[in-house]
C-alpha cells in the first residue's frame, strides 16, 4: 500500500515531466485527481504527500549535477573533456553546455520549487480530516524544501525569479528576476517560518525539524552577511543573527557527531529508517523503486563495473583533485581517516566491497602510468592518474543488504549535516576578525578535527575554516558553494584563490607504502595547470533553452513585493 501510495504522490506531482517548451521556473506538476480534498483528508496522507519531496523532485540534481557544479567546479574532482564536462573545470561552461549538467540543474531545482508550491497549496486545501498542526508541519517541511532549491539556484545563478506559488504565478507574464538581496531574503522568510513550526524530533527518521530549519536560516544569514556588507566586511546584524541560529542547533539541539566518519557513508548507518544523529537534511531513496527516486551516485563515481558488479560504474574519469590531494599529502598528511573515506588510494583494502571475494584491494599500479620512481622525477610524460572517488561507492547489492541494483544504490545522499554547522558557526564568530581563538569557535571547529583524528587548533582563519571545510565535504557537492559563499564579501581573495589553484593532473607513486605525488602541468611533465575565473564566470549562464521561453531573465533585476507571500 505504502508503495502505490507513493506512485500515486510522484504522479501528481508530475516529478520528471517538465515540459522542455515552458519556463521551467513556473512549471506547474499536474493537478489532477486525486485532488487535494479527496487525497488530503488525514496528518499521515499530508506525510504521504510530502515525502516525494525528498527524493524524485531532487532527481535531476543528485549525481552529475551535484558533483559537476559542487566539485569539479569547486576544485575537488578530476574530470575528463567527455561531453565537454571539463569546461566546469576551466569556468568555461556554455548555455548549451553538451554534459547536460546545466539543463539538468536547472530543471531540477525549479521542479522542487515548483512540487512544493503544489503540495503546500493542497495541503491548504486539505479535508477536514486533516489536522490544523499537521497542515502545519507538512507546509512546514513545503518551505523548507523550496529554500533548500533557493540556496543552490542563487548561488548558481545568481539573482533569480522568485516564485512562490506556481498555480496564481502561472499567467503572470510580469516575473523578472529578483534582486540578489530579495532572493534570500526569501529563503530567510521562508526558513524563519519553518524553525518556528517544525518540530523539535522528526516525525519519521530523516524528516526535517526545527534544527534543521535554523542550521539553514544561520547559514542564509552568514552568506547574506557578505551582500550586505561593503569593503570586504561581513555585515554584523546578519553575523550576529547566524551566530545566534547556528549556536542554538549546535548547543541545544541534543545531536552529536557520528563516531566513525566512515560509517556516514554506507548502507549499514545511513539507508532505509538508519539515519545519523548528525544528519540534518538529507535526499532519501528508495533502491527498488523507479528510475527518478533511485540514487545514481555510485554508477556515475565507481572507477569499476566490478565494484558495483550491476553493470555500471563508469567513474574512471573521476578523482581526488590535485588541491585535494596536496592538503593529504603535504598540509595534512594525518588526515588518513577521511582521506580513506573519501578517496580510493593505492594497495589501500576494503572488506566492505567485494565481500563475497574477501573484499576489495585497490591495484597501486593504476596510479603511476607515468613511470615515476623517486620524488622529482621526470616521468614519460603521461599525466592521467589520480585518487578515485570512494565517497558514495559502497560496492554492489550483495554487499549492501541485497539492495540497489543498474544505477541504483541503497544510500542516501547528504545534504546538510551537523558538522556543516559547526564549521558555519565558527566561521560566524571569528566574522570579520582576522583570526579568533574565541573558546566556542574553537570548540566547534575542533570537534570536527578531532573526529577526523587531527590536532586541535588553538587559534583559527577564515583559511583554515574553508580548508576544513574543503577537506570534511569532498564529494558532497559543497566547494562550489563555499567558495562562493567568500566570493560574495571578499571577492579579489576568492578570485585569486581559484584562478591560483592547480587543476591540472598528477600521479602517486606507491613506494612499497610510502606513496609521494607528482603533479603534472600542462605539458605532462612536472608543474602545474592553472584557469582564471572573473566576475563574469562565477555565475553560471541560463541554459539557451530557458532563455528562449523567458526572455525576462536576460533583463534587469525588478525588487520583489513580499507582502504577495502568505505564510498559513
Amino acid at each position: 500500500m505504502k508503495q502505490i501510495k507513493t506512485i500515486l504522490v510522484l504522479s501528481i506531482l508530475g516529478i520528471g515531466l517538465l515540459p522542455g517548451c515552458a519556463k521551467s521556473f513556473l512549471n506547474r506538476p499536474p493537478l489532477g485527481a486525486p485532488t487535494s480534498g479527496t487525497f488530503y483528508q488525514s496528518d499521515a496522507e499530508i506525510l504521504d504527500g510530502t515525502g516525494p519531496l525528498y527524493d524524485g523532485a531532487w532527481g535531476g540534481y543528485n549525481g552529475t549535477s551535484l558533483q559537476y557544479i559542487g566539485d569539479i567546479m569547486g576544485g575537488n574532482s578530476t574530470t575528463d573533456n567527455y561531453q565537454s564536462r571539463g569546461s566546469f573545470l576551466n569556468f568555461s561552461v556554455s548555455s548549451t553546455d553538451p554534459s547536460g549538467a546545466l539543463q539538468s540543474s536547472y530543471q531540477a531545482l525549479w521542479s522542487v520549487v515548483a512540487n512544493a508550491n503544489v503540495v503546500a497549496y493542497n495541503i491548504e486545501n486539505a479535508g477536514a480530516g486533516a489536522s490544523a498542526a499537521g497542515k502545519t508541519e507538512g507546509l512546514a517541511e513545503c518551505y523548507f524544501q523550496r529554500a533548500a532549491a533557493y540556496y543552490y539556484l542563487s548561488m548558481i545563478w545568481g539573482a533569480v525569479p522568485i516564485v512562490y506559488n506556481n498555480i496564481t504565478q502561472l499567467s503572470d507574464t510580469s516575473i523578472h528576476r529578483a534582486p540578489l538581496t530579495d532572493d534570500w531574503q526569501f529563503q530567510i522568510n521562508d526558513l524563519t517560518w519553518c524553525a518556528q513550526n517544525l518540530p523539535a524530533t522528526p516525525i519519521q527518521p530523516a524528516r526535517v525539524t526545527k534544527w534543521s530549519a535554523e542550521g539553514m536560516l544561520g547559514r542564509a544569514y552568514l552568506v547574506r552577511s557578505g551582500l550586505t556588507g561593503s569593503g570586504g566586511q561581513r555585515n554584523a546584524a546578519d553575523l550576529d543573527s547566524a551566530v545566534k541560529y547556528l549556536s542554538d542547533v549546535a548547543m541545544n539541539s541534543g545531536l552529536t557527531l557520528d563516531p566513525s566518519y566512515y560509517d556516514l557513508f554506507t548502507s549499514g548507518s545511513f539507508s532505509g529508517t538508519k539515519v545519523p544523529s548528525e544528519c540534518l537534511f538529507a535526499l532519501l531513496w528508495i533502491p527498488q523503486g523507479q528510475y527518478f527516486i533511485q540514487n545514481h551516485m555510485q554508477a556515475n563515481l565507481a572507477y569499476s563495473p566490478l565494484i558495483t558488479q550491476t553493470g555500471d560504474g563508469w567513474g574512471a574519469a573521476f578523482g581526488g583533485s590535485p588541491s585535494l590531494m596536496n592538503w593529504y599529502f603535504n598540509i595534512e598528511p594525518n588526515d588518513t581517516l577521511r582521506r580513506r573515506a573519501t578517496v580510493f588510494m593505492p594497495n589501500s583494502f576494503y572488506p566492505d566491497i567485494n565481500k563475497i571475494g574477501g573484499g576489495w584491494l585497490v591495484d597501486s599500479t593504476l596510479f603511476n602510468n607515468a613511470q615515476i620512481t623517486y620524488p622529482g622525477q621526470q616521468g614519460n610524460g603521461y599525466g592521467n592518474d589520480h585518487a578515485y572517488v570512494k565517497k558514495y561507492v559502497i560496492g554492489s547489492p550483495a554487499d549492501n543488504g541485497g539492495l540497489g541494483g543498474t544505477q541504483s544504490e541503497n544510500l542516501n545522499t547528504y545534504i546538510f549535516r551537523l558538522d556543516d554547522v559547526y564549521l558555519l558557526l565558527a566561521e560566524a564568530i571569528l566574522g570579520n576578525n582576522a583570526s579568533t581563538s574565541d573558546p566556542t569557535a574553537l570548540q566547534y571547529f575542533n570537534a570536527v578535527r578531532t573526529r577526523a583524528g587531527l590536532t586541535s587548533k588553538t587559534s583559527i582563519t577564515f583559511a583554515d575554516i574553508f580548508a576544513e571545510k574543503k577537506a570534511e565535504f569532498a564529494f558532497e557537492g559543497h566547494a562550489w558553494y563555499d567558495w562562493k559563499e567568500w566570493y560574495y564579501f571578499d571577492q579579489p581573495d576568492a578570485i585569486a584563490y581559484f584562478s591560483n589553484q592547480n587543476r591540472g593532473t598528477y600521479n602517486i607513486t606507491y613506494n612499497n607504502g610510502n606513496s609521494f605525488i607528482t603533479f603534472f602541468g600542462s605539458n605532462g611533465y612536472p608543474g602545474t595547470v592553472t584557469y582564471p575565473i572573473t566576475p563574469q564566470t562565477a555565475d553560471l549562464p541560463y541554459p539557451e533553452a530557458e532563455l528562449l521561453v523567458s526572455p525576462a531573465l536576460s533583463q534587469g533585476t525588478v525588487p520583489f513585493d513580499f507582502s504577495l507571500v502568505k505564510y498559513n
